[in-house]
């Protein structure tokens, strides 16, 4: 929903947290969820050195809300699944959560929002909906594992995560 944004938004940048450089993430630099490739493509040039750290809250809320929230068409999602969907864009990907929002909602996994995966969300139950797509994530959190070990350092992060949308999300179904 279209007045979910901001507080969608806010809860995001919970998760995300501040400014990381941690080698063993496959992300690289972040700051605020934003990594340095994403930033880079987003204002069409490299990014220069000390940027990602001088990165302010209100600097990369338009850059999440088109890049993630306007691309799954989140101000038309029901509320609570508008949020879960983005959250999970910033975290794997527009494409990988649109498929997940498909899946749940039992259309064709084709990573477009389209009029077929809208009229499915419509007749969904919202609540059904939101435990299909926190299974999948978790499933998918933990294949990262079974396919690359070395990233067993973020799962109990990844689950958490999941779980804290799961409920924040269920409280801002209608």
């Amino acid at each position: 929903m279209k007045e979910n944004f901001q507080k969608s938004f806010e809860h995001v940048l919970q998760s995300e947290g501040g400014y990381v450089n941690d080698p063993l993430d496959k992300g690289g630099e972040t700051n605020l969820g934003v990594t340095k490739a994403a930033w880079a493509q987003y204002i069409g040039r490299p990014v220069q050195d000390g940027e990602m750290r001088a990165l302010t809250v209100d600097v990369v809320a338009p850059f999440y809300k088109k890049g993630y929230w306007d691309k799954c068409r989140c101000d038309e999602l029901p509320s609570g699944l508008d949020f879960a969907v983005f959250d999970f864009a910033v975290n794997a990907g527009p494409g990988r959560a649109a498929k997940f929002l498909q899946q749940a909602v039992g259309v064709t996994a084709d990573g477009a929002i389209g009029p077929a995966t809208m009229a499915a969300v419509a007749k969904a139950d919202p609540a059904q909906a939101l435990v299909a797509f926190g299974n999948a994530k978790e499933a998918f959190y933990k294949a990262i594992v079974e396919r690359d070990p070395t990233q067993a350092r973020f799962i109990k992060g990844w689950l958490n995560r999941v779980a804290s949308v799961e409920k924040f999300a269920s409280n801002m179904l209608g």
